[in-house]
């Protein structure tokens, strides 16, 4: 009898462990990195990106549920086509269950669309264009650092609020680029401020002067830079060799991340007013971890890199707690617990998907102010998530009307 109820017993275990992992699709949970490895966004995603997955993947245990966790990564090249077809191989044939980062919009959204189709889940961290959490939400695919609308309540507000009521937007001809514009205009117009006008270029274009000089023929008082890497940086190098500082009108990034006032230096980007999700000096909490990143990369993390972190161990907590990877399961379980890290303060994930946390208006300190290496930004306010990033959009068919 004795023998009898211990292989019982044993057949009961064995039992009870194999429904355990078959909770977890193919015995693996496998989160795949798709980034700019080479391109503009490189230094702000990229590798970057890659070893804060799999930091975090490290720093859970790297196994989940009593199965391993992969880690794989890819390039799009910033081609939207590219990238769907790395999708549908990853999600569809190498069962992949999470995709994260995805730099720029314009990829990101089509990236979307692929995670909706597959019933498979996508975090973006670098796709910044509200659209994503709005007309265009899905179910299966996450918001987690920024969006347009936030970084104009940040920056355009305060400059606006500042004396800056009247704008010209140099804007990069993508999805990401339009939005930035269209939400910093409205928050510009509501404080009371006016849009004289704009002019569009092309993503990553070798010579903006053309689109500068219409900008300050436009006699505006703030240039506002609607775009990211590189055009930003160009943008802000070009206007202090055509005079746009010495004219007596301003420029304001409307998306500069820390890599780029490190490509800039502090003399050429000093005084700059911008918003960020993420400071690495900002306490001693976002000092730990970055200078564990710093020792890996030899650079300060931008906040789309601390976000992948934030974002992949909140996932893989989620996972944890619900006994499941099925994407549905797992979003239901983020959206239960605030989400408190290093990364994100007083964080909540919304029912459209977008991650709303508090954000940090920073101005970027005079060389003589820096006191160590990347000893960048002066902590000016922070923004609450509320205020920043506002309702969830009615466009969203996941938002209850």
């Amino acid at each position: 009898m004795q023998r009898f109820w211990l292989v019982a017993l044993t057949g009961l275990l064995v039992a009870v462990g194999s429904i355990a992992k078959a909770q977890v699709s193919d015995d693996v949970v496998k989160i795949g990195v798709l980034t700019d490895m080479s391109g503009p966004s490189a230094n702000a995603d990229g590798p970057g990106s890659v070893v804060a997955a799999q930091m975090a993947i490290d720093d859970f245990g790297g196994t989940v549920l009593g199965n391993p966790i992969q880690l794989i990564s890819a390039d799009h090249q910033i081609k939207p086509d590219i990238a769907v077809g790395i999708a549908r191989q990853w999600y569809d044939r190498d069962q992949v269950d999470l995709i994260v980062d995805v730099p720029v919009s314009a990829v990101g959204l089509a990236v979307q669309n692929v995670a909706n189709e597959t019933k498979k889940l996508l975090i973006v961290h670098s796709t910044g264009t509200a659209d994503f959490h709005g007309k265009f939400c899905t179910p299966y695919a996450l918001q987690w650092v920024f969006d347009t609308h936030a970084l104009a309540v940040g920056t355009a507000q305060e400059v606006t609020k500042r004396g800056g009521d009247t704008w010209f937007f140099l804007t990069a001809d993508y999805a990401f680029g339009h939005a930035l514009e269209r939400d910093a205009s409205a928050v510009i117009v509501q404080n009371g401020g006016k849009v004289l006008g704009s002019v569009s270029h092309p993503f990553a274009t070798p010579d903006l002067s053309s689109f500068i000089l219409q900008a300050q023929a436009s006699k505006a008082k703030i240039i506002g830079i609607a775009s990211g890497p590189p055009d930003n940086i160009n943008a802000i190098k070009l206007g202090g060799e055509f005079g746009i500082f010495q004219g007596g009108q301003q420029m304001a990034g409307l998306l500069v991340l820390i890599s780029d006032i490190h490509a800039l230096g502090l003399k050429a980007a000093q005084g700059l007013v911008l918003t960020t999700s993420f400071y690495w000096d900002m306490d001693e909490e976002t000092r730990a971890w970055s200078k564990r990143f710093f020792a890996k990369m030899k650079r300060m993390p931008s906040m789309w890199q601390a976000g992948v972190y934030s974002s992949v161990m909140s996932y893989l907590n989620a996972v944890k707690a619900a006994g499941t990877d099925d994407p549905l399961k797992v979003t239901a379980k983020l959206r239960e617990t605030p989400i408190n890290d290093f990364f994100s303060r007083n964080g909540k994930l919304r029912a459209d998907g977008l991650m709303v946390h508090d954000l940090i208006l920073v101005q970027v300190k005079k060389p003589e102010d820096s006191k160590y290496p990347w000893d960048y930004y002066q902590i000016l306010t922070h923004i609450p998530g509320e205020q920043a990033f506002g309702p969830p959009n009615p466009a969203c068919s996941l938002v209850k009307q």
